[in-house]
């Protein structure tokens, strides 16, 4: 069975194509201005690198050109389009809806619902999913939420202190995201470790940001909430947030409830706090030559790491494996430096050396550390494809 997992945007498509035979990536492309009259196509085939300037109307266009690659008689991996038997989607938000399902109007229009929740996510998804459906009727169409991971989590941390009516009606409620990817990690340390019994903090610090607390590979606690706009910091996303500073900013600003909305949406995390960049590269350097403001977005995203860091080790009881994953916690030697700092007395120590070379899966800890800290990169297409499969196996 061939799984093409895919990765939207407004006016982007990105995609791996699995042979779950053996969980091998046959190929992996991104077709990126899509709607503009310059797209650029990308698509890797085993060594085979071929990158080319084409016309993309939309999404249903993307789709057949990505099949058109992969089926090419002279550099293809396919001798046709219908050896693809799924094609699967890290859906963000369906709220009524969380776990693997077909694409149909249902699943549409509960994505939909959320819209106003998942303004960055949404969208986009529901119009693209909504085209391929009418554009790939031969090729089953799979929605993978991220929320699904969550729901072993008590009711006591996914519940708000709001009235019941609101969390009942209105499905309130933490639910939590980056599920393919804190999913992944939970499954990646058993087979690592050797063990399924384990205490678990997966750190997916990145553009978007989550932590999630996991023992014996069922998630208890995460960072997240209602929307994925929450929790940490993010590149250009607020985090936590009280909403009754809502009024006054609207009060002084003359904005509305919807352009102060976006704004905490789109123009705020740690671009907002650093006037310049979210992304902690262009932070660290900036800093780096006296920018008090990039300086404190990093200090702020920190910080806000550590809280939620030692939030999970008391609700876990103590902690065996924190997992560093996401572009940050993969490559961010100084954050992971930082992350960890001071916590010596709680048995979790970074070595130095190790954290400065780390590459691909590896353990950063000190041998004398009774916490093991690992860089371990995720793999949400994988666990997409998987969920994928299993759902068409069980049908």
């Amino acid at each position: 069975m061939k799984v093409l997992v895919a990765n939207l945007g407004s006016t982007s498509f990105k995609y791996r194509l699995f042979d779950m035979s053996d969980e091998q990536v046959l190929a992996r492309g991104a077709i990126d201005r899509i709607g503009s009259d310059s797209s650029h196509a990308m698509v890797e085939i085993g060594d085979r690198r071929e990158e080319r300037d084409l016309h993309v109307a939309d999404h249903g266009v993307a789709v057949r050109t990505c099949l058109d690659q992969l089926t090419d008689p002279g550099t293809g991996c396919l001798q046709d389009a219908s050896e693809v038997s799924a094609i699967g989607f890290k859906a963000v938000h369906g709220g009524r809806l969380s776990g693997v399902f077909r694409i149909d109007d249902d699943v549409l229009a509960a994505m939909e619902e959320m819209n106003e929740v998942a303004p960055a996510h949404n969208p986009p998804y529901v119009a693209a999913m909504r085209q391929l459906a009418a554009q790939l009727s031969d090729i089953p169409l799979v929605a993978a939420f991220e929320t699904d991971f969550h729901r072993t989590i008590p009711e006591r941390r996914r519940t708000y202190a709001i009235p019941h009516q609101w969390t009942d009606r209105l499905s309130i409620r933490r639910w939590g995201f980056h599920g393919a990817s804190h999913r992944y990690i939970a499954e990646r340390t058993a087979q690592l470790v050797g063990r399924a019994d384990l205490r678990i903090i997966s750190c997916h610090l990145g553009g978007s940001a989550s932590l999630c607390a996991i023992r014996n590979g069922q998630s208890v606690a995460t960072s997240m909430g209602m929307s994925p706009q929450t929790g940490l910091p993010h590149n250009n996303r607020v985090g936590d947030f009280d909403p009754f500073a809502l009024p006054l900013i609207m009060q002084h600003t003359g904005m509305s409830l919807e352009e102060t909305l976006a704004t905490l949406a789109n123009r705020s995390g740690l671009a907002g706090i650093s006037d310049t960049s979210g992304d902690v590269r262009d932070l660290e350097e900036a800093a780096a030559a006296g920018n008090q403001r990039a300086q404190l977005a990093i200090d702020v995203f920190v910080t806000s790491t550590r809280d939620y860091l030692g939030a999970m080790i008391v609700e876990l009881g103590g902690v065996d494996v924190i997992a560093m994953t996401g572009g940050i916690g993969e490559n961010g030697v100084r954050i992971r430096a930082e992350v960890c700092a001071g916590l010596e007395e709680l048995g979790i120590v970074l070595d130095p050396q190790r954290n400065g070379s780390a590459r691909g899966e590896c353990i950063i800890s000190d041998d004398e550390s009774r916490t093991e800290i690992r860089v371990i990169p995720t793999n949400e297409e994988l666990i997409v494809a998987r969920q994928a499969m299993q759902l068409l196996q069980r049908n």
